[in-house]
């Protein structure tokens, strides 16, 4: 259950502000329809963190738990660096997903695009392998990026006029730097690193 809490409150804060949520404001004032956007939104995210899941699944195993728990105090701490650098996004994102493929198809291929190497990407791979429970980790930072992005697309921009990014980004880099510390440090034990 931590490892899913944990997910879920990290991305849902590192998304805050993050391109893909700048994409969900983009789709929705485009296109005004939010059902097919945050269906589109949960199914490319469902899809990209599978794969992040698996892949840090299969780092558990390959790397020795000593070089992993290394490799991932420092990726934490690296995450924490970049949640603190607001993120842009220019609408040539928006129109090479756009072509014919409706709502859904464009919201789909978007989103799929825009978190490939993006920080909660990165973020499902180290969560994943930290935890070495990978489907609680995708569940988490799948329902963090919905938790992030729903409300961006059917709130968009007076929500990003009310919430102060910098104190959310903050927060969001504090998060990462504690679990980056705990993993090199203090809670490596206890993950059987």
């Amino acid at each position: 259950m931590e490892s899913f809490l944990v997910s879920t409150g990290v991305v849902a804060l590192a998304e805050i502000g993050d391109k893909t949520q700048l994409l969900a404001f983009m789709l929705a004032a485009r296109f005004r329809k939010p059902w097919p956007i945050i269906a589109g939104i949960l199914v490319a995210t469902l899809f990209n963190h599978a794969a992040a899941g698996a892949a840090g699944a299969w780092l558990m195993h390959v790397i020795g738990p000593d070089w992993l728990r290394w490799i991932l105090g420092v990726s934490f701490l690296a995450m924490a660096a970049w949640t603190l650098i607001p993120d842009s996004i220019d609408d040539d994102d928006l129109k090479s997903a756009k072509r014919s493929w409706g709502v859904f198809g464009t919201t789909l291929v978007a989103f799929f695009l825009a978190e490939m190497g993006d920080k909660t990407q990165l973020a499902t791979i180290a969560l994943a392998a930290k935890y070495a429970a990978p489907v609680e980790v995708v569940l988490g930072t799948t329902l963090g990026m919905m938790i992030a992005n729903v409300p961006a697309v059917f709130l968009g921009e007076h929500l990003l006029k009310r919430v102060p990014m910098k104190l959310v980004h903050g927060v969001a880099a504090l998060m990462f730097a504690a679990i980056g510390v705990l993993t090199l440090f203090g809670a490596g034990a206890k993950f059987g690193f």
